[in-house]
């Protein structure tokens, strides 16, 4: 969720993607891109057999429970969260996260106090088995000791040990959103200092007309004893918004810049003839019988349409490379049928 956002989002009306391809669900054992009409930021955690998903809504955060991602149009729905009226964490709720930690539901959120400058991480708790059940209480802010301007948190585990990344500015001015990485010491606690991993440097990154160069949005991959970090890059505005990616051997220190390797080309770009322009801020999930990998990003459907309510939600199977790198492929086209993830069973 780039700082220079739309502030305001909205249903996207079916009519927006006009001829090319409303919203549409497949029947039987496929279904079809768009998701939703629209939703930023997508995010979808698996657990127990049911898909929690997350988007920015901007006023508040909002769980879709379904067994089958094909059906989060009519998925049950419910806002868990709404933020006070004024306050350090009251205005543009962006990019919503739900992991499951330590045996109680988090989700990790950025807001602020009315102006972009104050936009800080927050984090809300339930032990509720169901996390549309069951109480959620805000536990704090969690930034690092520079406690310096952030978006995008992310959380992932690696051995014994807890990490969050996010997107971030360097000092207190806009201009450059690098990526951080630092150790939790507990789902809502920062350990120690916070490291950059990664800031725009190549030509491919730095899309867009404002100024503003932007990684941001990273999710954390393994896979045979690798991490892979993948993060959106360029300007959200821009019509070249793309997925890069970093990567460093699971057994590494990940809080050492150095064991970290940036790929030098976009792992995921935009497809005119597929209707996805802008790709990005992803999220990945696993099918229900745990045979496969999947990738959840947002897209517009024509291009300059910005970062605002025309980005819709999209998902489809990656696989592996020979080299243990994955491969997310091109978008696939809207309205193509898909084949629903592997263990959900035909309607």
């Amino acid at each position: 969720m780039s700082s220079n956002r739309s502030l305001t989002v909205v249903a996207l009306s079916f009519a927006l993607l006009g001829p090319i391809a409303p919203y549409a669900q497949a029947a039987g054992s496929t279904f079809v891109n768009p998701l939703l009409p629209s939703g930023p930021d997508p995010w979808v955690t698996y657990r127990n057999g049911y898909y929690y998903y997350m988007n920015t809504t901007g006023n508040s955060l909002v769980i879709r429970k379904t067994r089958s991602m094909a059906d989060l149009q009519t998925a049950e729905t419910k806002v868990v969260w709404r933020p006070p009226p004024a306050g350090p964490y009251s205005h543009e709720i962006w990019a919503p996260e739900i992991h499951f930690l330590s045996g109680k539901w988090y989700i990790y959120f950025a807001a602020d106090a009315g102006t972009n400058q104050s936009h800080r991480l927050w984090v809300i708790e339930n032990a509720s088995s169901d996390p549309l059940a069951g109480e959620w209480t805000l536990k704090g802010k969690v930034a690092d000791p520079a406690d310096k301007w952030a978006i995008d948190a992310s959380v992932f585990e690696n051995g014994a040990r807890m990490y969050m990344v996010w997107s971030g500015w360097e000092g207190d001015g806009n201009g450059v959103q690098n990526i951080y990485i630092a150790e939790l010491a507990d789902p809502w606690t920062i350990k120690g200092q916070r490291v950059k991993l990664s800031t725009p440097e190549y030509p491919w990154e730095k899309m867009g007309d404002r100024n503003i160069d932007v990684n941001e949005g990273p999710e954390v991959l393994h896979h045979d004893g690798r991490i892979f970090l993948i993060y959106s890059a360029s300007a959200c505005w821009s019509d070249f918004y793309a997925l890069g990616m970093l990567t460093a051997s699971g057994s590494s220190d990940l809080l050492a810049a150095s064991s970290w390797k940036k790929s030098p080309l976009p792992v995921f770009r935009q497809s005119p003839a597929a209707h996805a322009y802008a790709p990005g801020h992803n999220g990945f999930f696993r099918s229900p019988d745990g045979t496969e990998d999947w990738i959840i990003y947002h897209a517009n459907p024509e291009p300059n349409q910005g970062c605002g309510e025309h980005r819709s939600p999209r998902a489809q199977k990656f696989t592996w490379k020979p080299d243990g790198t994955p491969n997310f492929g091109r978008p696939v086209p809207i309205a193509t049928p898909i084949l629903r993830p592997s263990g959900e069973g035909a309607r």
